[in-house]
């Protein structure tokens, strides 16, 4: 992968202002774009930079998390990811909770965005649920989209971004003593699960990507925030050049 000069993309160096830089950022506008990976993966850094660099270049970005970012979704986050509830929800009732915040999700917040014009940034989506679900969790892949085709209809994203992180670096990153602020202090249910279920979740994300590349993006989450910055821009600047053909 040939990586953009870090005097044009570097965080802290790059402007959005700059003639180029602004161009391919407006194609942007109306897109819908989900950032996801394992816990531990720094992918809530990278949609901070990303809002700042983008609204600097003029642009309406709306920023929604999974699940929640509506009050029934809060609600159902709540229920999803309170730790005492560890074993009480079965995979098949987790997964249709997620779907159901997902639609509201949609329904309240993201359609309208995009239909006048906003960048959507979704901190994760299907992906997540395909991921922790499906591969890691055990329900079928073709169950789980059957159920998302209702859910989401027609409103997929354009691209999903996937931070991939070995097992170590993020459980280093998830340590409470040296997790950056967009980590909480308590794991909640899910992140509570064992190493080989976490193991599984990566792997999901990496199927997913190799089934659906014109979709999907893998984005190597190991170096630091600014270099990771890097690797997005460019990689978001040649997928939407692509967006206008």
């Amino acid at each position: 992968m040939i990586l953009a000069p870090r005097s044009r993309f570097a965080s802290g160096i790059f402007s959005p202002m700059h003639e180029t830089g602004q161009a391919w950022m407006q194609r942007l506008s109306g897109r819908f774009l989900v950032f996801d990976g394992p816990d531990g993966s720094g992918k809530s850094t990278q949609i901070t930079k990303l809002v700042a660099a983008a609204e600097a270049s003029g642009l309406e970005v709306v920023t929604v998390r999974e699940p929640g970012g509506t009050y029934v979704g809060e609600q159902v986050r709540e229920l999803l990811l309170d730790p005492k509830n560890h074993d009480a929800i079965d995979i098949t009732a987790e997964m249709l909770l997620f779907m159901a915040s997902r639609a509201q999700l949609l329904a309240e917040r993201i359609r309208p965005a995009i239909r006048r014009g906003a960048l959507v940034i979704a901190d994760r989506f299907i992906s997540s649920t395909l991921a922790y679900q499906g591969t890691a969790g055990g329900l079928r892949t073709e169950d789980i989209i059957a159920v998302g085709r209702v859910a989401v209809g027609r409103s997929w994203p354009d691209l999903v971004l996937v931070f991939d992180v070995d097992e170590t670096t993020a459980a280093q990153r998830m340590n409470p003593l040296v997790r950056e602020q967009e980590f909480d202090t308590d794991k909640d249910r899910i992140e509570l699960r064992g190493a080989a279920f976490h193991r599984r979740v990566r792997q999901g994300y990496l199927d997913q990507a190799a089934r659906d590349p014109e979709h999907y993006a893998i984005l190597d989450a190991r170096p630091d925030p600014d270099t990771v910055f890097d690797t997005l821009l460019t990689r978001l600047a040649a997928r939407s050049a692509a967006w206008e053909h």
